[in-house]
């Protein structure tokens, strides 16, 4: 019989989480996989509000924290997935990636995509492998 993975999880307070039924991350044995993060504060605020950069820099700031509760660093991620709602902000984020991911490069995808709330134009995911 196969022994049960230890699974914890964590929030960051947004109200979409209950509400979705879902947590900011979750790590199972070594892997931490974070949901699809935006730039909104705990108090549910957006922010950086028009400027595609500023609100990289928070979901990323965010995504590491995240991964932090857990037991690992930014340095054990693996793959980042990034949406932007317009491609003519793709440099602008890729930019602010490569300043948090440049020395690590995980494996990553960016596209255009249709996001829920007009004010957010871009959303994280990541996956990160943590020695155990």
């Amino acid at each position: 019989m196969a022994s049960k993975l230890d699974r914890r999880a964590v929030s960051s307070g947004t109200h979409w989480e209950e509400m979705a039924g879902y947590a900011r991350a979750v790590r199972v044995g070594n892997r931490i996989l974070v949901s699809g993060t935006t730039a909104t504060s705990s108090a549910g605020q957006v922010v950086g509000a028009g400027d595609a950069g500023a609100q990289a820099r928070f979901i990323l700031d965010k995504i590491e924290m995240a991964i932090q509760q857990l037991g690992g660093t930014l340095a054990d991620v693996v793959r980042t997935r990034i949406y932007v709602r317009d491609v003519g902000d793709w440099e602008r984020v890729a930019r602010v990636h490569g300043e948090r991911f440049g020395s690590i490069r995980p494996a990553n995808a960016l596209v255009q995509a249709g996001l829920v709330g007009e004010e957010y134009l871009v959303e994280i995911e990541a996956e990160a492998v943590v020695e155990t």
